[in-house]
């Protein structure tokens, strides 16, 4: 049954085609029958007419328009030639029905309009003699036969909104799917800018520490081998350090086979790890004055780790544009409502626009990572030239709302 169910959805036109020649057949057995048949029209014109309602049944879903429009003209003719109702007329019925089944409203609106008149014409044009002795049976018939059309409209109507509300359903889910789509292509994104920007504080900072420790390695291989020790020591600290980030950030990018293991997923920085970063700096050559001012107490971890990256962000630039002898002050006051990150050296310090431009190779991520972080915990960065020389950045984090 399905296959064939689907053999005949397949072929909508000889469904109707076969249906057609049904129609003309009785129509033509109709008009065939001896004299004493009850059809009493031109023969001609019943064939005519017979033969145009088939065409109409035929090819009513290809041109649905075309087809009530030669429907009208061949009752036209109908009335016109004095050809008396047929079995092939049931062939109005169903073009009503398919018109009103259809998108365009304004052949349904006509195909109503037939529906209300054509019965109530049809009667006037060839009465019947009993219609005559009782008017009352000839209303009835004419209500009977409008009922009929006015129903087959009805029908074809219902089909029309219900295939109306599936095609909406289709294309809600297909917007819905297209949303889903998107906010996974979003999240996607935001996640590869997450990762870049841990990258870049990773390595801009280590990898800087790990140069000034080299070169003065370098510098005093010959006469302090103790103090070379140190700086390789430092170097290799460093370095480990760095893998480890980095591998954790990289597992994020590993296909899911299963080759991530839980080390690959340690803790990620905080305000607790805060005074090792600035040994770190300070054992690089940047001296570093830390200071905790209010109450320390636990905070929230995306604000944790955004003051990490803020200081390690700041530091790193000190050291990079700071210039020679250059000093800096990292505090963080706890206030009620918010954690403010003060960072600022009394160095030269660099242009404005290296930190807005992503620095001069264009790679960096300067102020723009910064401002990235501190909005997607609703704070506020400000940084700029510090009087008296050298550069400041203030993050305000509120705390509020972000557990």
């Amino acid at each position: 049954m399905n296959r064939l169910y689907e053999f005949l959805r397949r072929h909508p036109t000889g469904v109707d085609g076969f249906w057609a020649f049904v129609m003309l057949f009785t129509s033509f057995m109709a008009i065939a029958l001896p004299p004493q048949s009850a059809y009493e029209g031109p023969e001609w014109g019943g064939l005519l007419a017979s033969g145009l309602l088939a065409v109409v049944v035929m090819l009513r879903r290809r041109w649905p328009t075309r087809m009530l429009l030669l429907a009208i003209v061949t009752g036209l003719f109908q009335l016109a030639a004095d050809v008396p109702p047929l079995p092939a007329n049931f062939g109005f019925l169903v073009i009503i029905f398919t018109i009103a089944s259809g998108p365009e409203r304004r052949p349904s609106r006509l195909a109503l309009l037939m529906s209300l008149t054509a019965p109530t014409v049809a009667a006037l044009r060839w009465p019947e003699e009993s219609d005559a002795e009782s008017p009352a049976n000839a209303v009835a018939g004419v209500v009977f036969l409008t009922i009929a059309f006015c129903l087959a409209w009805v029908l074809g109507d219902s089909l029309r909104t219900r295939r109306a509300y599936y095609a909406e359903l289709e294309q809600r889910a297909h917007r819905l799917e297209q949303e889903r789509e998107t906010q996974a292509r979003m999240a996607v994104a935001a996640e590869r800018a997450r990762i870049a920007r841990e990258l870049h504080d990773v390595v801009a900072h280590n990898v800087s520490v790990m140069v000034v420790q080299a070169d003065g390695a370098a510098y005093v291989l010959d006469t302090a081998p103790e103090q070379t020790r140190t700086a390789l020591r430092t170097i290799s600290g460093t370095g480990r350090q760095a893998l480890t980030e980095m591998r954790r950030l990289l597992g994020v990018l590993r296909s899911e086979d299963g080759s991530a293991t839980a080390q690959d997923y340690v803790p990620q920085p905080g305000v607790e790890e805060l005074a090792d970063l600035v040994d770190q700096v300070r054992d690089a050559g940047l001296p570093v004055d830390f200071r905790i001012a209010g109450t320390p107490r636990p905070l929230p971890s995306g604000v944790e780790l955004t003051a990490y990256r803020i200081v390690q962000e700041a530091l790193t630039n000190s050291r990079k544009h700071g210039g020679p002898d250059v000093g800096a002050t990292v505090t963080l006051e706890y206030g009620t409502d918010a954690l403010t990150v003060l960072a600022e050296d009394d160095g030269r310090g660099a242009q404005r626009d290296l930190y807005e431009e992503r620095g001069a190779d264009g790679l960096g991520q300067g102020l723009i990572g910064m401002r990235e972080r501190v909005g997607m915990v609703g704070g506020i960065l400000l940084a700029g030239p510090r009087p008296g020389g050298g550069f400041r950045i203030s993050a305000t984090l509120p705390l509020a709302g972000t557990e």
